[in-house]
């Protein structure tokens, strides 16, 4: 972290470390981030690269060096300063170069490589937005000290920020799973070689796994509306439904929260590697990853839970896509599944698995710094998680931004096309390796999977049943204001295939609790309809998370 007061510039490190830098002008800080304080980190994997210094500016240090405090509307739009600003000459001047993103929040300036060493310096400018207040809270406001112990826990917890969280959850996949590893050749030299279990090249998607205008629709009328038999369409939850009678003499709604349901559900789902082979009328293999068309129209569940095979829980009504899970799913409920044709992928591998366990490692260690660790009861746990972000407020940060990790890392592999493309274009995101959305479609049908298992588990045993999910939270009428009021528990433990309370990923904590009058109340003003658990934290009605 640079910050520059009284004519002196200053790096605060990480650790506390607070150093003099000499440099006067930008080039001059990118060589003495290389050559004399030698940040970085090292590799996760032995085929990867160590990774970047990040240099975060404050608004001073931009001063200092040139650069402005602050982006003017057009620059903002443009997500950079204009090549022509006279700090991008001075980099070039001195051999440096930027890559296509320019110089904007997050800038990369290097020289190519000499001798397997790198020369990449990675910027991150808090006074641009580099640090979105919905994944950071209000990191960018915070003394240069406090944010490089904020920035600096979560580089060594999950990965240096190589940019929004999304993105670097995008980049701590290939950094655990580099595309290429070096091997020897016949003739005894090193070469470099595709490396096993990575995704190694770009492969063009399914049809129906590609979004609305996607080169290889085409051929498809304008503005023509897909149907579930054209379109692979693997959601999370958004379903709510009335209370019954008996729900309404309950006193209260509580509401649950998966912890990291995403990375969960990442964890030991097996995806695929490579291109999609399409089969026609394919006998349904559980184990293999890819994208089936059947219909499971004939399915009927009880009405009082989602139906686990669509996002707004209403039951199918004819042959639809379906990643594997889901399928599996129907199957595993008993049901005969006939698939029409499929897109399989017979090259396939647990991608994930590693990415899930550095960032299930990073959020626990985060929430043990909390106060909230593994092994507490249910009992001591929800005691521990009242005001566990009051007892490190930076930590709480690091926090939430480990989750916005999770969540735009799997949003990032159907990243969409940007402002200035035209449908039946490609756009940049398409050539990249992991521009996979049947990856991102196997992991949200796996979680939605998983909510529908554990409910219908508490719907037997119980009796219960939710009235409302939206993703990772359910809601339930209870008796009690909290979960321990109506989860299930036997001699103290709770009951297999059920919810269980713990800090874990895929166990769940308390999201909220509100009173039966106030949902009765919403609805009435809003609609039987209205989704509960978009609401049941605040109480308050708000406007959908961009992030749902």
């Amino acid at each position: 972290m640079v910050d520059a007061a009284d004519g002196e510039v200053t790096a605060y490190c990480v650790g506390g470390l607070v150093l003099d830098v000499p440099a006067k002008s930008l080039p001059a800080l990118v060589e003495w981030t290389l050559a004399e304080a030698r940040l970085g980190q090292p590799r996760l994997h032995r085929s990867g690269k160590d990774a970047d210094p990040l240099v975060v500016l404050t608004a001073a240090a931009c001063e200092r060096y040139g650069l402005p405090a602050e982006l003017s509307d057009e620059e903002r739009l443009a997500g950079r300063v204009p090549e022509s600003h006279k700090v991008v000459r001075q980099l070039k001047k001195a051999d440096w170069q930027l890559t296509k993103r320019g110089f904007g929040p997050w800038a990369r300036i290097y020289r190519p490589a000499q001798g397997g060493r790198r020369n990449c310096v990675q910027l991150c400018i808090p006074a641009w937005h580099a640090l979105d207040a919905r994944h950071w809270g209000d990191a960018a406001e915070l003394p240069p000290a406090e944010l490089a112990r904020i920035l600096g826990t979560y580089a060594a917890r999950v990965l240096t920020p190589r940019g929004s969280t999304a993105v670097t959850g995008l980049e701590l996949m290939t950094a655990l799973h580099p595309p290429t590893r070096a091997v020897k050749d016949d003739h005894g030299q090193w070469v470099s070689a595709p490396n096993p279990g990575a995704l190694t090249r770009v492969v063009d998607c399914a049809p129906c796994e590609a979004p609305d205008g996607h080169p290889l629709l085409a051929h498809l009328p304008r503005f023509h509306q897909r149907t579930p038999a054209e379109m692979l369409r693997e959601e999370a939850y958004d379903w709510a439904r009335p209370l019954t009678d008996e729900e309404c003499m309950q006193p209260y709604l509580v509401g649950i929260d998966v912890n990291m349901a995403f990375a969960a559900a990442a964890n030991r789902t097996v995806v695929g590697l490579g291109a999609p082979v399409h089969v026609h009328n394919p006998a349904f293999d559980p184990s293999l990853p890819g994208s089936w068309l059947v219909d499971l129209s004939h399915i009927r569940l009880d009405p009082r839970l989602p139906s686990p095979f669509t996002p707004d829980g209403d039951a199918p009504l004819g042959p639809a896509w379906y990643a594997t899970p889901t399928v599996a799913y129907a199957q595993e409920l008993g049901y005969e599944v006939a698939p029409l044709e499929a897109y399989v992928r017979p090259e396939h591998g647990p991608y994930l698995d590693a990415w899930y366990t550095r960032l299930r490692d990073a959020y626990v260690a985060t929430m043990a710094d909390l106060g909230v660790t593994t092994g507490m009861t249910p009992e001591e746990f929800l005691t521990a998680m009242d005001g566990h972000k009051d007892r490190d407020p930076q930590l709480a940060l690091v926090l939430a931004a480990i989750k916005a990790t999770v969540k735009g890392g799997i949003g990032k592999l159907r990243e969409r096309a940007r402002t200035g493309w035209r449908p039946g274009e490609r756009w940049p995101a398409l050539e990249r390796p992991t521009w996979r959305p049947d990856i991102r479609a196997a992991v949200i049908s796996k979680a939605r999977i998983n909510m529908h298992r554990k409910m219908l588990a508490t719907a037997r045993t119980t009796g219960q049943y939710p009235v409302a999910v939206l993703s990772d939270c359910a809601v339930y009428a209870s008796a009690g204001p909290g979960p321990l009021d109506f989860l299930p528990c036997k001699d103290g433990k709770p009951l297999p295939g059920g919810f269980r309370i713990g800090v874990s990923p895929g166990m769940v904590k308390h999201e909220g609790t509100q009173s039966v009058l106030w949902a009765e109340g919403l609805r009435e003003e809003h609609g039987d309809h209205l989704n509960l658990a978009r609401y049941i934290k605040s109480g308050q009605i708000q406007l959908p998370d961009a992030g749902e």
